[in-house]
């Protein structure tokens, strides 16, 4: 799995962060774990393979939120209490 995190402004309340989420859904139909928060000012999910960084940040832009940066990562899922 591959877990990308994007840093978003403008982001004020709570339908804010589903607008996020929803267009992300969209730009990448096979997200999972879509998240988004106000306070952290970012959006999370993960993919089975690598996104289009471009794509996604201009999806982003065009609903009238900034993207600031993006990047994506091999995700590890932790076990129990973060054990293996």
């Amino acid at each position: 799995m591959i877990q990308t995190i994007m840093k978003i402004d403008g982001m004020m309340c709570g339908m804010c962060e589903a607008h996020i989420c929803d267009t992300i859904r969209k730009a990448i139909p096979n997200a999972k774990k879509v998240t988004a928060s106000k306070n952290k000012k970012e959006a999370s999910f993960l993919t089975e393979e690598a996104v289009d960084i471009d794509r996604l940040k201009a999806a982003i832009n065009a609903t009238g939120y900034t993207c600031l940066s993006a990047a994506s990562a091999p995700y590890e899922k932790k076990g129990l209490f973060g054990w293996r």
